[in-house]
């Protein structure tokens, strides 16, 4: 007797799947629509039009394609702007093509997974936050840029053996910039060097003198004047890029053109990275709160935070799904009611490696947070600390945002008291299961 064969039902019968490439686009609709149901097009704006017009004559509904690189965002926004439901897809997902693996397969696999539903859209930020993503990455890259310059700066006064990068903490303060602005412009006579240093500089005159004393190199000099000019061009540039970000966000509906600092603010710690204008303001004035109050958050890494996420929490029902999406909750493999593996993936989340940076940036700070780092690097190590610690912060930055709830911090002493307590009711109950009766001695200091 023949077994009877079941297939997934079919939820959209009028799908599409794409699969994407650098320069030509495999498109693939339902059979029954079309004699040549997969096409290839180009890449050029011209043929995402192409596709697009092809696809209403296909009565396509919904679309579907893989997130391959950068090229699928100009015919992800054609589709969008079409009036197609646009899915983007991880690429892991849809891999398992049986036979020779094809761009043409690839197309028509993506199509019948999307076709029976078993294809999960992958998060994508409304237009607001694409533009401000878009800014914010890019000046990431600047940052990223003009710190190859300080490296070639700190280069460049080595091999001429001038030591002043080890006696003053940065050389892109006000008395480094100025030291080397005078070495290009052909001034190297320590003595001279010194009057530019400023008073708040810890070294002694004598010790920033004798790491003045160098080797002066015509190539080398040449070296240190052109990555100080780079340097300077790439602020510049940061600055320009501020300037659009700061448009941006109070052409926001909700910013309510604020110029004003928020009451009872204390007045930020300089960070040279951060964002030369005042955003805690603006972000208050969009959000209701002020998201710079959690530890280790300044206006710069709540930007872009907030570029990576959206304003809109309503995308994750609760913070586990938050933090899961962030890849800061442990991936838990579990078989036979048994957990096998708990490790969080090994995937790259910008908005989660923030959060990370900011957990390790407060170990050594005198908050509750602080002391939970502390405590969970002793058990477990600092890896498994960082990633926890960012996880608290990222539920902290969830919950101001999508239950409107300011950040109340407790006390360190109110923290540790909790943790105290409860390690006391787990040490309860261990010893009535061992039939003994547990007895607290205080200790008088």
């Amino acid at each position: 007797m023949k077994k009877e064969t079941k297939a997934f039902p079919v939820l959209y019968p009028n799908a599409c799947g794409i699969d994407i490439s650098s320069k030509e686009h495999y498109v693939a609709v339902n059979p029954l629509m079309d004699p040549k149901p997969v096409r290839a097009f180009g890449a050029f704006t011209e043929d995402l039009y192409a596709i697009a017009q092809w696809l209403k004559q296909c009565k396509v509904e919904t679309v579907a394609m893989e997130a391959t690189g950068i090229y699928w965002v100009s015919l992800f926004l054609v589709l969008e702007e079409e009036g197609f439901e646009v899915i983007l897809v991880n690429a892991k997902h849809v891999k398992n093509v049986r036979g020779k693996k094809t761009d043409v397969k690839d197309a028509e696999w993506i199509r019948q997974l999307h076709s029976c539903g078993l294809l999960s859209a992958s998060f994508q930020p409304d237009g607001f936050t694409r533009q401000l993503r878009t800014y914010m990455r890019h000046r990431k890259n600047l940052l990223e840029m003009a710190a190859t310059h300080i490296r070639m700066m700190h280069k460049a006064l080595e091999q001429m053996n001038v030591k002043l990068q080890h006696v003053i903490s940065d050389i892109t303060g006000k008395s480094g910039q100025a030291i080397i602005k005078a070495i290009i412009d052909g001034d190297t006579n320590p003595d001279t060097l010194i009057s530019h240093l400023d008073r708040r500089i810890k070294a002694s005159h004598e010790e920033v003198k004798k790491s003045l004393k160098g080797i002066w190199k015509k190539e080398h000099l040449f070296e240190l004047k052109q990555s100080y000019e780079m340097y300077h061009s790439y602020n510049d540039k940061i600055k320009e890029c501020d300037k659009e970000i700061e448009m941006l966000l109070r052409q926001h509906p909700a910013s309510g053109q604020p110029d004003k600092q928020m009451p009872g603010k204390a007045k930020p710690k300089s960070n040279k990275n951060n964002v030369s204008f005042d955003a805690s303001s603006i972000l208050y004035a969009i959000t209701g709160q002020d998201l710079t109050a959690i530890y280790g958050i300044n206006d710069s890494n709540a930007l872009e935070i907030l570029s990576e996420i959206g304003f809109d929490m309503g995308k994750w029902p609760t913070a586990k799904h938050f933090t899961s999406w962030l890849n800061l909750a442990p991936n838990n493999k579990i078989s036979g009611a048994k957990v096998l593996s708990s490790k969080t993936q090994k995937k790259k989340n910008k908005a989660g490696l923030i959060f990370r940076l900011a957990a390790y940036a407060i170990q050594r700070s005198k908050n509750h947070l602080a002391s939970f780092f502390q405590r969970i690097k002793a058990k477990h190590g600092a890896p498994k600390a960082i990633t926890a610690t960012a996880r608290k912060l990222a539920v902290i930055f969830y919950k101001m945002l999508k239950d409107n709830v300011p950040f109340n911090p407790p006390s360190i002493e109110e923290y540790n008291q909790s943790i105290r307590e409860k390690q006391i009711q787990g040490l309860t109950k261990k010893a009535h299961k061992l039939g003994l009766k547990l007895q607290i001695l205080e200790v008088v200091s």
